[in-house]
């Protein structure tokens, strides 16, 4: 005697050996022996052998018609040897019922499973609506299998081109587009980007990284909803001064100008002249809902997406000829010893004289002019000497809390596109200058910038009104910059505290700040009470997490962006060799380049080696420079202890293209301060 019997859905048979009152034992053709529950048990048979039987059966239940079967089915519940017997005939036998039992189980979407071999036919509306998902499933596979053969030839299907970057990065793992990219990869044993590139999915490398950076970030689009830029309404004084800004030429955000009175007098009066977008916009209004949205200005070579719509940015930016509402401190300095003796905050309007621009002025603005060794023929010579003389002064004050000096010595980097009006293509050739860091017209405005910081944050501290504060508690190695509510000490520019005040045009911290000093202005020791934020605010905390994000995504696209426009000045320029210095790894980093790469065959080499690097190619798609030692220029140079943790931090420069589409493949704050670090 035979027995055919379910074990956890799937039907095996075997001989029957015993049999006790609720189960029974069967051997298996293996030899193996289970004991089996008799309710399990679905049919006893005497011939054909187990195995025989269940190879004719599920030949038998494949032909089985599905539709006649549930036409012949009775409407109550019923056992698959009565389905056998109206299927096949009366006298069904063993292998029929097998194959009515295989059928019956395998088919869900027509028959409902009961348990213990019974089964009920499933409503015609049901019936239905699962044969419609079958066909659908079915179609689904054949569009897979089309778009699958299509990569595999070549040629990228629109449905995937559109979908790309979601297939990419944020897959769908259950999309069909993604379901044939994985698939195409797979036959052609070929990495999923491999595959897209050489479908013509990735037209253009420039193109690529600027639309997934729009994908991650921006998903609606860039562009702003028509909002106008609401007028101050309150009656300002006009302050007693004549303020210049400093800025590159394509700068359209002014946030920043300065003032001096007082000189020859023994006492002066410097004046920090903020942007004030914060006495218009109100939290929670149309435009707040916008820039904390974007949260910054996101700077690009020859582009920018800003955090404020262009029309507002113009109704509030100081640009000269204008009376504009501005955020002012003034800082009393002892004009011999630069001692402070008082500072003030006021809301007024501020006559902005001259936007003057760095680019134009570093050639005739230098240390010499300035400290009178030689003539200065320039406006604002004598204020500029004087903010000059008090920006050493406070940079030298802060080194000596910080402990050691601010190392300057590598320059900044301008990129400029030749004839670009407009959103870059990609295509544009590409110019790189540098710019010392440190420059004098740049120290005037950083230090000025730190010195607003500094003092409107401790100022917010004495009248109770919590604000967005940056810190570091040590220049140890891997303590970085943090942001909280609460003051402490920036350890990393040698300030008690420091709050991100003075680009409210730019950054949506500073506007959040600017709304706090704007309370205390007008409120004094009450403006806790009048503060927008209030303490221990939940939604400080919130824009503390948002802007982090924001700000770290926009400054990795930056730099990976940046890195692009190198590479492409590589390539239009036709370099073959790069000097270099060694940083660790295998990492160096290129004397006249903002570019940290991989070189092979300088892992032995030791921190500050120079050498000559070798170009062996460019991907303009993963960012990679490859490249291999062609000699070394030196003996080891002594690594330099202050740029070792800017080191550390190079190598997590862009490289390799990571993507989160799983498939297996084969085989610095204080020249932020001044706006240094954000291109125009």
């Amino acid at each position: 005697m035979y027995a055919l019997f379910d074990d956890a859905g799937k039907f095996h048979a075997g001989r029957l050996m015993s049999e006790a009152e609720a189960s029974v034992q069967v051997e298996l053709d293996s030899g193996k022996r289970v004991k089996v529950k008799t309710a399990n048990v679905m049919l006893r048979f005497e011939k054909p052998a187990p195995a025989e039987l269940m190879a004719r059966a599920q030949a038998l239940a494949a032909e089985i018609d599905l539709d006649l079967a549930w036409e012949f089915a009775p409407e109550a519940e019923f056992g698959f040897a009565d389905l056998a017997r109206d299927y096949f005939d009366a006298k069904a036998g063993a292998e029929q019922q097998a194959a009515a039992l295989l059928c019956l189980f395998d088919a869900p979407h027509y028959f409902r499973r009961l348990g213990k071999g019974l089964f009920k036919k499933a409503p015609e509306e049901t019936v239905k609506a699962a044969l419609l998902a079958i066909e659908r499933k079915k179609q689904v596979a054949a569009q897979i299998e089309a778009w699958a053969t299509e990569l595999q030839a070549g040629r990228c299907p629109e449905p995937v081109r559109e979908q790309l970057f979601r297939i990419l990065f944020k897959p769908d793992k259950n999309g069909p587009e993604y379901k044939a990219v994985v698939e195409a990869a797979r036959r052609a044993q070929r990495a999923p980007l491999d595959l897209l590139v050489a479908a013509g999915a990735i037209a253009s490398p420039y193109q690529f990284h600027w639309r997934r950076f729009l994908f991650d970030q921006f998903p609606r689009g860039h562009g702003f909803p028509a909002l106008a830029a609401p007028a101050i309404k309150e009656t300002l004084p006009t302050a007693p001064v004549q303020a210049f800004s400093i800025d590159d030429s394509a700068t359209t955000e002014i946030d920043d100008a300065l003032s001096v009175q007082g000189l020859g007098s023994g006492t002066v009066v410097f004046g920090v002249h903020i942007a004030a977008p914060g006495l218009a916009i109100t939290p929670d209004s149309a435009l707040d809902k916008v820039a904390r949205e974007r949260l910054s200005t996101v700077y690009m070579p020859g582009w920018k997406i800003t955090m404020l719509p262009d029309d507002v940015v113009q109704a509030y930016t100081l640009s000269e000829g204008r009376d504009c509402p501005a955020l002012s401190l003034y800082v009393t300095f002892d004009e011999a010893t630069l001692e402070i003796r008082a500072s003030e905050t006021r809301i007024e309007r501020v006559p902005i004289a001259a936007n003057l621009r760095h680019d134009k002025l570093d050639g005739v603005v230098t240390e010499a002019t300035l400290t009178g060794s030689a003539p200065a023929a320039y406006p604002f010579a004598a204020e500029l000497a004087f903010a000059f003389r008090l920006a050493r002064e406070l940079k030298a004050r802060r080194e000596v809390v910080r402990g050691k000096p601010e190392n300057f010595n590598r320059p900044d980097y301008n990129f400029r596109l030749e004839g670009n009006e407009g959103e870059p293509a990609g295509s544009e050739t590409v110019q790189i200058s540098t710019r010392q860091r440190g420059a004098p017209l740049d120290l005037i405005v950083a230090e000025a910038m730190i010195l607003a910081n500094c003092t409107w944050g401790g100022w917010l501290a004495e009248h109770g009104v919590p604000a967005i504060y940056r810190s570091q508690a040590s220049l140890l190695p891997g303590v970085k910059v943090r942001m909280g509510t609460k003051p402490a000490p920036h350890a990393g520019m040698g300030v008690p505290q420091y709050a991100w005040s003075t680009s409210p045009l730019r950054r949506y911290v500073d506007l959040a700040n600017q709304w706090q000093i704007i309370a205390c202005a007008r409120h004094g020791r009450t403006a806790a009470l009048a503060a927008p934020f209030k303490p221990k605010d939940a939604a400080l905390f919130s824009v503390i997490s948002a802007f982090d994000a924001a700000y770290s995504a926009y400054n990795g696209f930056q730099q990976g962006i940046e890195r692009y426009w190198t590479l492409r000045w590589l390539e239009q320029n036709g370099v073959a060799e790069l000097e270099a210095s060694v940083m660790r790894d295998g990492l160096v980093r290129a004397e006249t380049l903002p570019l940290v790469f991989r070189v092979a065959g300088t892992d032995s080499l030791p921190r500050g080696a120079r050498i000559a690097a070798r170009i062996t190619g460019i991907d303009l798609l993963t960012l990679d420079l490859h490249a291999s030692l062609a000699q070394r220029l030196d003996a080891a140079a002594e690594a330099i202890a202050d740029e070792a943790a800017e080191d550390d931090e190079a190598a997590e420069a862009p490289g390799t293209l990571q993507l989160a589409i799983d498939i297996a493949e084969p085989g610095a704050d204080a020249a932020d301060a001044a706006g240094m670090a954000a291109p125009a």
